[in-house]
C-alpha cells in the first residue's frame, strides 16, 4: 500500500492490513519530499523503528541537481536508527534490484524468514 503522507485516514482501519514494514522514499531533487517524510515521522509508533522502518532515497544518479543535502539524509538514519538505502529509479537494473531487496526487507519485517527477526536485520544493514 502507498501513502503520500502519514497519518494514514482513520476510516477503514478496520480493513488495513497489519503494517510489516514502513519505507519512507525521499527524492533528493524535491526539498518537500525530505519535509514530508519528517512530517509523516511523528506519526509512527515508537516501536516501528526497531528494524521496521528505512528510507529510500531516490534520484542519486542526480547529485548536480540535490535539493536536499546528504547530510541530513543520514542524520535521519542515525536519528530513527533506521537503514537508508540509495537508488535510481530511472536505471532499471537499479530499480529491479532494489525492489528486491525491499521485498527481501519485507519478508524478514513479516516474520517469514526463519531465525532473521527485523531489528537484527536492521542492525546488519545499518553495519554494512
Amino acid at each position: 500500500h502507498l501513502a503520500t503522507s502519514l497519518p494514514l485516514p482513520s476510516e477503514g482501519d478496520h480493513l488495513r492490513p497489519r503494517i510489516d514494514l514502513i519505507v519512507f522514499m525521499i527524492d533528493i531533487k524535491n526539498k518537500y519530499s525530505l519535509k514530508n517524510v519528517e512530517a509523516s515521522l511523528a506519526h509512527v509508533a515508537a516501536s516501528f523503528f526497531l528494524g521496521k522502518v528505512c528510507f529510500l532515497v531516490t534520484g542519486v544518479g542526480r547529485v548536480n541537481y540535490c535539493s536536499v543535502e546528504m547530510s541530513s539524509i543520514w542524520k535521519l538514519g542515525d536519528v530513527y536508527c533506521s537503514p537508508v538505502l540509495y537508488c535510481e529509479l530511472e536505471l532499471e537494473r537499479i530499480r529491479v534490484a532494489t525492489a528486491q531487496r525491499l521485498l527481501r526487507m519485507l519478508q524478514i519485517c513479516a516474520g517469514h524468514v526463519p531465525g532473521v527477526s527485523a531489528l537484527s536485520f536492521s542492525f546488519l544493514l545499518r553495519n554494512s
